[in-house]
């Protein structure tokens, strides 16, 4: 399931307008015009949803280990109080995002339709909290912000929901810290809202960073899309020479780490590499506001803002959206849905198709696009014509017409000696493709299996 249709010329070059005096971007190889579609919601402030009476706090929503429960059944939990933890390094706690009664420790369906361990919470509406002082992150050090980025529970949250706290402790010199203002995807325009609307916290988020990795500058990058934003971000960081914001050409996969390293830096992260091994890290923008509540304010991340959009919804927004919240509630508040073709966790180029409505949000949900027919494209998987435009547009330089054939054909090992492990999972090559074949899916399993150690049947 793919969006349709490609930007003009003339769209491209009016999103640069009024960025004339920026420095302009991008990264050099593949890539392609898609349409944005965020003109529903991208001048729409953000709305407070009402939390709900029944929260479904997943045990496992991050990359890493799965917490286990630190409370029972009958528990009552203070609103932002940590009811899961692991052991494991690369893991995040979670918390409460209501207060009430513990009624339930069961398996729960996610929005992917996978299972999980869920604490079930019912809201007492007293949104009861422990209170937490403020306190000035310039005194703090390396390690106990680290800490404090850990305790309260961050992860990335443009959707790989990868625990910030490990990225803060980088096992090389890093001498940047980028932020990904790019969001690339069509329809999501949340982080969009936050840079205009939560600019200060923004860029305090980003010095707490770069005061936890030791970095001497901190870049923003923003697609020209975003000319409002990016004229807020100058704004507020015009008397701070060591904070920059970069002009990015609207092209995706612009917000893609490493195609956003290549762009905003000229560095090019090695194959089988990360960023830190060319002196970087990137975080996502509302990364950055939620660290700056975490170390300032001694918040957790209990909540986060997602876009729902799609023409098969009545009344897209914006919405800041409790963790736990029911998928279809959260719809509900956005004027409710009419026959829609597909509801997308997440953008429609890397999203997934939600499964269940009654599955709860999760911290990595940057979105939920409630679409028409009129706004999707299905898998034919008809013969390659060998016309090579997956090959043209791929930001990582692969074939992904034959690392597609040889990991639906079992040849694991052909396919990771040709660097299937360096695809980012873009989806362009499905997109670009006349056949509509499922290139993505196919190359996206080839790389589980190889994950699994499973070779060449």
């Amino acid at each position: 399931m793919i969006v349709k249709g490609f930007l003009s010329t003339n769209q491209i070059r009016d999103c640069e307008k009024g960025c004339v005096k920026l420095l302009v971007k991008s990264f050099p190889r593949g890539g392609g015009h898609i349409p944005h579609r965020k003109d529903a919601t991208k001048n729409k402030p953000i709305m407070v949803m009402p939390a709900p009476k029944l929260a479904v706090i997943a045990l496992s929503q991050h990359a890493g280990a799965p917490c286990k429960p630190l409370v029972q059944v009958g528990d009552r939990v203070k609103l932002g109080q940590k009811i899961g933890d692991a052991e494991p390094y690369i893991s995040a706690p979670v918390h409460a995002s209501v207060s009430g009664q513990v009624v339930e420790i069961a398996e729960k369906t996610l929005l992917d339709g996978t299972k999980a361990l869920c604490v079930v919470i019912e809201n007492d509406g007293l949104d009861e909290t422990e209170e937490q002082a403020a306190q000035d992150y310039s005194r703090l050090s390396p390690s106990q912000i680290a800490g404090l980025i850990r305790e309260a529970g961050i992860v990335g949250l443009g959707g790989a929901g990868f625990p910030t706290h490990v990225k803060t402790e980088p096992r090389k010199p890093v001498d940047t810290v980028l932020i990904n203002g790019a969001e690339c995807e069509p329809y999501l325009t949340c982080d969009h809202r936050l840079m205009i609307e939560q600019p200060q916290k923004l860029i305090e988020g980003l010095k707490i960073l770069m005061q936890a990795v030791g970095a001497g500058q901190g870049i923003i990058g923003v697609e020209l899309n975003k000319p409002d934003a990016i004229r807020v971000l100058e704004q507020v960081c015009a008397e701070q020479s060591y904070i920059r914001v970069v002009g990015l050409k609207v092209k995706y996969p612009q917000g893609a780490e490493k195609q956003l390293i290549k762009a905003a830096l000229g560095r090019e992260v090695p194959s089988g590499g990360l960023p830190a091994d060319v002196g970087c890290i990137v975080q996502n923008v509302q990364t950055a506001v939620a660290v700056a509540d975490a170390v300032v304010r001694g918040v957790g991340l209990y909540q986060r803002v997602i876009t729902v959009a799609g023409a098969a919804v009545y009344d897209p927004r914006n919405v800041l959206v409790r963790v736990g919240t029911p998928i279809q509630e959260v719809i509900d508040y956005c004027g409710g849905m009419a026959n829609p073709a597909a509801i997308v966790a997440g953008g429609p180029m890397t999203g997934k198709l939600i499964q269940d409505l009654t599955a709860p949000v999760t911290k990595p949900l940057s979105g939920i696009l409630v679409l028409s027919k009129d706004e999707v494209d299905y898998e034919l998987n008809l013969p390659c014509i060998r016309c090579a435009r997956c090959v043209d547009h791929c930001p990582m330089g692969l074939q992904p017409n034959y690392l597609a054939d040889w990991s639906s054909k079992g040849l694991y090992d052909q396919a990771k000696r040709n660097h299937i492990m360096d695809c980012i999972e873009c989806g362009l090559c499905s997109y670009v493709c006349p056949a509509k074949r499922g290139l993505c899916r196919s190359i996206q399993a080839g790389k589980q299996a190889v994950r699994a150690g499973k070779t060449a049947v």
